[in-house]
């Protein structure tokens, strides 16, 4: 019985109505619904802390409440509001907490980071209670460049080397993609090679409208990156890039994710662009590498692949630690797909939820 909960997945799926828990058996072939919990909010971005099992963060956002963080410390069976929020000093905008865009965990769980809209980034040190600025990346240098992009303006897509814990990436919308090197104190613009053509210079130093960005969690000085246009690997730690977006039918979507084993095999899903952000040519696709980008192919069994036209967000689709992994993503119209074999078949697991803002696949604590 405990390594059948320890071989189960649990997804914190969150949407525009609250979050709920998709919790598999040990095959990841039945899934059951939990929630929703936080009823009413944005549920906008999750967080595990490592080292404490059982303890979630979740990111969320009312219309009339604000900006909230929620904490669990039971696997998300229950929810209590933190007292503090990370945000700007009055006047820095005219709003000093619109949206808590992403949440992130230092991997020994002494850390926790917040990138909030209008763009911050902040940590806290003690468990969510208080936050301080950071500012070398609030007030970059490079901050005339950016500009909001559609739907937000926000730091995003934090990680932090587990090997070199100094060493941090994080994204803005739309300001590009930067990393630190000192824990945060300075930071550096990551963009070299990428294209920005919706810009008067096609490859500038930042001002990027950077969709997403993931770090390979076993091989961090991999990263990819899914942006206004076009879809970029590096293999130096965020110094450079080259673009991958040849063999994918579109150079724009929002969805990314990486095996979290396998560096190289990497899941996209393309969108038809800018002016009509929905699926390509109205089929829901998986596209997979399995080399790093050189090629593509679309690795879409049981995905519908006739007049489906949603989004998949930024933050809505996942991967898991199994072998073979496990791959989720949510859709636009509350659907909730998944693959237990590394995209090779997908079923619905879920229908008819609320608009999917996130999904973050947890591989469960054994007990005890």
């Amino acid at each position: 019985m405990g390594d059948e909960i320890a071989d189960s997945v649990t997804l914190f799926v969150g949407t525009d109505k609250g979050l709920f828990r998709v919790m598999s058996d040990a095959q990841r072939e039945r899934w059951t619904l939990d929630g929703p919990h936080l009823r009413g909010y944005r549920v906008i971005h999750t967080c595990r802390m490592p080292g404490v099992p059982g303890t979630i963060y979740a990111a969320a956002a009312h219309s009339v409440w604000g900006a909230h963080i929620y904490r669990s410390t039971d696997g998300g069976a229950t929810w209590a509001s933190l007292d503090s929020t990370p945000h700007h000093q009055p006047a820095r905008y005219a709003s000093s907490l619109k949206a808590i865009w992403f949440l992130a965990a230092a991997p020994d769980g002494s850390r926790l980071y917040a990138g909030i809209d209008p763009p911050g980034l902040f940590v806290s040190h003690d468990q969510g209670e208080s936050w301080v600025a950071m500012e070398g990346l609030n007030e970059h240098p490079t901050k005339p460049a950016w500009e909001p992009s559609k739907g937000i303006f926000a730091v995003h897509s934090v990680y932090i080397d587990p090997a070199q814990p100094l060493r941090m990436y994080a994204a803005i919308s739309a300001g590009g993609a930067f990393r630190s090197g000192d824990g945060g104190t300075t930071w550096h613009a990551a963009n070299t090679s990428v294209r920005a053509e919706n810009l008067p210079q096609d490859t500038p130093h930042a001002g990027h409208n950077i969709h997403r960005l993931v770090m390979h969690p076993t091989v961090p000085d991999r990263l990819y990156r899914q942006c206004y246009n076009g879809t970029y690997r590096s293999d130096d730690g965020a110094r450079t890039w080259s673009e991958i977006t040849d063999g994918l039918p579109s150079d724009f979507g929002y969805a990314i994710a990486v095996h979290r084993k396998d560096p190289d095999t990497v899941f996209q899903i393309p969108e038809t662009g800018p002016e009509f952000r929905t699926t390509v040519d109205g089929r829901l696709r998986v596209y997979r590498s399995r080399n790093a980008g050189a090629d593509w192919e679309s690795a879409s069994s049981g995905l519908p692949q006739e007049h489906v036209y949603v989004t998949v967000l930024r933050e809505a689709m996942d991967t898991d630690s199994r072998d073979p992994c496990g791959v989720y993503f949510g859709t636009s119209g509350g659907h909730l797909f998944a693959s237990n074999n590394s995209g090779d078949h997908w079923t619905r697991i879920a229908d008819y939820l609320p608009r999917v803002l996130c999904v973050r696949a947890q591989l469960n604590d054994r007990p005890g």
